[in-house]
């Protein structure tokens, strides 16, 4: 997709136009947002693994380009894996940090930040759009506890987070990579939730839903056999949407579509020797 545009003197400047699309000429290699996101933030750092995303580039509203341009030096970070984050410091205070991988456009994210000030919301997407529409949210309600990350959450989680660092870990309808080919893919796997695992207190709820059932199976089976986690159900299923998950747009369309949504809460249990050894290892692997 070209992001060069023309525009006659008489048409209204595209920051002036809510919703508007803004597509300007550019040379080629200059980044898309020079005080923004970068393309690819770990470049080749890291190894080329099956990643369970693929970056979306698509079209950027005017509102959404000025909030890129303007807040991402306060509240946006690359994912480069270069550093460790002191929470505390990265956010200006002692609250509790949420991690939630996958936000979309961000409605959902800043509904919960303004609802629950108290706990800071570590929030990563690869979705340019999404990311630039978050930051205009976050600004426009005057939320202090958003952070937007733009990368890999696995970097992110094995690079960049200190163990026993977050009080939760969001996983809102990832993608379902629906073909069988393609399910290993899949985010919530064995090795992801031992990842996971590490950086999660013990007592820290992980948090996945989901409208597609085969992947809602999925995501129950190895929840309910990794030994880092609990079901917080003691009927060992899904649970009910609780009230703090806002029902979003995207939700609202599958439920009237007939789609089922699942909910899976599941607790982080308290450690024992293999967590250190286990973590250990993820490092060791990750050099």
């Amino acid at each position: 997709m070209s992001d060069s545009v023309s525009t006659t003197p008489e048409a209204p400047h595209p920051a002036h136009t809510p919703g508007a699309s803004i597509r300007r000429s550019r040379a080629k290699g200059e980044p898309r947002f020079p005080d923004g996101p970068k393309a690819d933030p770990a470049g080749s750092h890291f190894e080329r693994r099956i990643r369970s995303f693929q970056p979306r580039r698509s079209r950027v509203t005017a509102g959404q380009a000025d909030a890129l341009q303007r807040l991402w030096s306060q509240w946006g970070f690359d994912i480069d894996g270069s550093r460790r984050l002191d929470l505390a410091e990265f956010f200006g205070n002692d609250h509790p940090v949420v991690l939630e991988i996958g936000f979309g456009m961000g409605e959902a994210t800043a509904a919960m930040a303004a609802a629950d000030p108290a706990t800071d919301i570590l929030a990563v997407d690869v979705h340019t759009p999404g990311q630039g529409n978050l930051l205009n949210l976050a600004d426009r309600l005057g939320l202090s506890n958003v952070r937007v990350g733009n990368g890999d959450a696995i970097i992110l989680l094995r690079e960049m987070l200190a163990p026993d660092s977050l009080d939760g870990l969001r996983v809102y309808f990832p993608d379902p990579w629906p073909k069988k080919r393609h399910h290993k893919r899949r985010l919530i796997q064995p090795d992801f939730l031992t990842l996971a695992a590490t950086r999660l207190r013990p007592g820290a709820v992980l948090h996945c839903a989901t409208d597609w059932e085969p992947y809602a199976e999925q995501m129950l089976e190895v929840l309910t056999a990794h030994p880092a986690f609990e079901n917080t159900r003691a009927d060992g299923g899904f649970a009910p949407r609780p009230a703090f998950r806002p029902l979003t747009r995207f939700e609202g369309q599958g439920l009237e579509k007939g789609h089922v949504v699942n909910d899976l809460l599941f607790r982080r249990v308290p450690h024992d020797d293999r967590d250190g050894r286990r973590a250990e290892d993820l490092a060791r692997d990750s050099t």
